[in-house]
């Protein structure tokens, strides 16, 4: 089992304690040092307020903070979880993402989604309606324009005629691509253009907000990812994409810490339905506290399960 790590930036009303680049670093290099996989952060660039008082949060730029993290690492693999493709002109989310893995020497994950909520698509003058087909076309690009040769290609709300970017990322022939989200249409882009799907634990109560299928537990989970096979087997794709999970009862984004022995339990559980990398948000008052427990993790849980 792998395990990335959520970066805790969105404690933005305390910046010192842990939006500074020295923040980040020292965070991003005790991850490493207790046998963490990766580090990930959100994207959330302009956040409502409705989204805040249901219990969202805000977020630092993903490519800048993981750049960050780049720089005080040399093995930590640096995840986008999630970019919202439809933010952004996907010539600019490849430039961003190829400069990462380049600067990183080839360490880049990029998780991404189709985006939940409405609002943030109105602020940043995104076409919510056809989010979906925003973020197929987005992916689809951003491969034909790593693949080295010059692209032409019409999209909704882009036209590139020739087109070329350098440098090429360093993990050819692109960085892992995971699709987050729970539905049948997540299931689909994930069989179809990456290499990992990403859902989410989500209760029923929760679905309308985050407008994805609720997840309530590991046989839910299990269920799904029965369904990502079958699909796997009907396009004819020869290999299953990686799972990647948040532990349900275990997330600590708001909580405090489990037991070591309740939370190898759950990667056991995990494991034994094709979970390959889980995600965690650690809880900590203080960054120092947040690196005591991610010291605890490592040698408690990740040393006993990897």
């Amino acid at each position: 089992m792998k395990f990335s790590m959520g970066l805790p930036t969105h404690h933005v009303a305390d910046v010192e304690q842990w939006c500074t680049a020295a923040a980040i670093a020292e965070m991003s290099a005790a991850a490493e040092a207790a046998g963490a996989d990766a580090v990930f952060v959100t994207d959330h660039p302009a956040p409502d307020t409705t989204f805040m008082r249901k219990g969202g949060h805000h977020a630092l730029d993903p490519f800048v903070t993981l750049t960050v993290a780049a720089t005080a690492t040399s093995r930590l693999r640096l995840h986008t979880n999630l970019v919202i493709m439809a933010y952004r002109n996907p010539f600019i989310t490849a430039k961003a993402l190829a400069t990462l893995d380049v600067v990183s020497g080839g360490r880049t994950i990029i998780g991404t989604g189709a985006g939940y909520l409405e609002a943030e698509f109105a602020a940043v003058g995104a076409d919510f309606a056809r989010r979906n087909a925003v973020t197929d076309e987005s992916i689809l690009a951003i491969r034909a324009l790593w693949s080295g040769e010059p692209v032409t290609v019409e999209g909704l709300h882009f036209r590139a005629v020739e087109t070329v970017s350098l440098p090429l990322p360093v993990q050819q022939p692109h960085p892992p691509i995971w699709i987050g989200g729970n539905s049948d249409r997540a299931i689909r882009r994930t069989v179809e253009l990456a290499d990992g799907w990403n859902p989410m634990p989500s209760p029923a109560r929760a679905s309308r907000l985050l407008r994805t299928p609720p997840i309530e537990s590991v046989a839910d989970l299990d269920r799904r990812i029965g369904d990502l096979r079958i699909a796997c087997e009907k396009a004819g794709r020869t290999d299953v994409p990686e799972v990647i999970f948040t532990p349900i009862g275990v997330d600590m984004f708001r909580g405090e810490l489990p037991s070591a022995e309740a939370f190898i339990e759950d990667m056991g559980a995990l494991a034994a339905i094709g979970v390959t990398t889980v995600t965690v948000n650690l809880p900590g008052a203080t960054r120092a506290e947040w690196i005591d427990n991610m010291a605890w993790l490592g040698a408690e849980v990740i040393a006993k399960v990897s």
